[in-house]
């Protein structure tokens, strides 16, 4: 049996254009891609904490370091500049590697930039608890 499973994710980028005469996509930064391990033309969903929309689409390459986030296309009516977004793509596996799979989460701030640890906010409490006891656990 495959399993689909979470292979990335941003969480919390700023988008910073919205452009409906466009055919369709994300455009996201090189670096920002390479942190995350998405790749060029590869199926996203982009979910929106304002609205709670959620879309499909496909990564663009945009500069590194350049900060963008900016959703093209008929999409653009779903997110507005400034909109916090989620940009996750998922993979398939079998069940005994999904068993074992750990997602690349990349947490972005200010200007899209990567965050060194998550918002205290943002850490589940039983999540947290888990991964500290899994630490302290002797081998």
């Amino acid at each position: 049996m495959m399993l689909t499973m979470m292979k990335c994710k941003l969480h919390g980028a700023t988008v910073t254009g919205a452009d409906l005469n466009y055919e369709g996509s994300i455009g996201i930064p090189r670096d920002l891609m390479d942190k995350a391990g998405l790749l060029p033309h590869e199926q996203v969903d982009v979910l929106n904490f304002r609205n709670g929309a959620r879309l499909t689409t496909y990564v663009l390459e945009y500069p590194a370091g350049s900060g963008e986030i900016v959703i093209n296309g008929p999409a653009a009516h779903l997110v507005s500049k400034g909109d916090k977004v989620i940009v996750v793509s998922y993979c398939q596996m079998e069940r005994k590697k999904a068993a074992r799979h750990t997602p690349t989460v990349v947490l972005l701030g200010a200007k899209n930039t990567i965050k060194k640890k998550p918002d205290a906010a943002m850490v589940d409490p039983k999540r947290l608890r888990k991964v500290t006891a899994k630490k302290g656990a002797k081998k």
